[in-house]
């Protein structure tokens, strides 16, 4: 109680704690963003390898391998094995992998063999950073702010493998899905009935969506993966709120796949994932939604 008396008295070390928090997960956010899908896929190939019974007697009594050999060969998790350099396998030091800085301090390329590092894990790290920060300053010292972290920390997962792969993992939609539902039984962010709506609409908004595009056009406009997101962000926002993540994410995609298009000549045909617009939008909406609506009711003259 008194650190929390503490806190709200002093709004910046919030900020600031909040900063460094971000600076820590966005780290370890870069390993979600990498590892996550490799673990889906080979979690696929064996599923169907089992089901289609493809391998042989001796491939399956090679693959079968026991003790600390096969543990060390085939884990491949969040967390082993450590981070390597996908150029020379050099193990990434503890000293190497503080946020941002060691980046900086190794100017962007590995110490041992001298290549190139992605200057997308910085980024990361940055955003996570500094859009904790916002939340920490609009919420304060509130469990809401530490819930909110959390699912930003989740949207921007979800982003970047989105971006990559053009995939929304189960693993971590559905988790957050009931984790809002179950926040919202509080009154976290919305009351419990909005929450269960929200959820429920969020899911066959863009379900309906897709079955009359697919009608329509005979194409699919975008996967489950989508429905599931905005289902989530049913679960956390309430239904109130999902016509402006809907109209918001459109716009933003809308216009960025316009700028591809005119600016980067990109083709037409090639699918844009729509899994990013769908988190900024309920950043957004999370952030400054009640205020959002408000403003249209206003104008509307309601």
């Amino acid at each position: 109680m008194e650190l929390m008396q503490l806190l709200e008295g002093s709004p910046w070390t919030v900020v600031a704690l909040a900063g460094v928090f971000g600076l820590l997960v966005g780290s370890f956010l870069n390993v979600v963003i990498l590892r996550l899908p490799v673990m889906m896929e080979r979690e696929w190939q064996q599923q169907c390898a089992e089901y289609l019974d493809t391998t042989s007697a001796a491939g399956k009594n090679a693959g079968k391998k026991t003790g600390k050999d096969a543990e060390k060969e085939e884990r491949f998790d969040l967390i082993t094995p450590r981070s390597r350099c996908p150029g020379c396998r050099h193990q990434i030091r503890a000293i190497e992998n503080i946020p941002i800085l060691s980046w900086l301090a190794l100017r962007g390329r590995c110490s041992s063999c001298g290549k190139a590092i992605s200057a997308r894990y910085p980024a990361i790290e940055a955003a996570t950073a500094l859009l904790s920060m916002a939340i920490a300053w609009h919420f304060g010292a509130t469990v809401e702010t530490l819930a909110a972290l959390v699912l930003t920390f989740a949207l921007i997962a979800l982003s970047v493998i989105d971006y990559d792969h053009q995939l929304l993992p189960d693993n971590i939609t559905l988790p957050f899905l009931w984790l809002g539902l179950l926040l919202n039984q509080f009154g976290l962010f919305t009351d419990g009935f909005s929450a269960v709506i929200g959820a429920v609409a969020g899911y066959l908004t863009l379900w309906s969506i897709y079955w009359l595009f697919r009608l329509l056009t005979g194409k699919e406009g975008m996967g489950y993966g989508d429905f599931k997101l905005l289902a989530m962000l049913g679960a956390w926002l309430g239904w109130q709120l999902l016509l402006p993540v809907v109209l918001i994410s459109s716009v933003l995609g809308a216009a960025l796949g316009l700028t591809l298009i005119i600016v980067r000549g990109r083709d037409r045909q090639l699918p844009i994932p729509f899994g990013p617009y769908l988190a900024a939008a309920g950043w957004v909406a999370l952030m400054w939604g009640s205020g959002i609506v408000e403003g249209y009711l206003d104008l509307a003259g309601w």
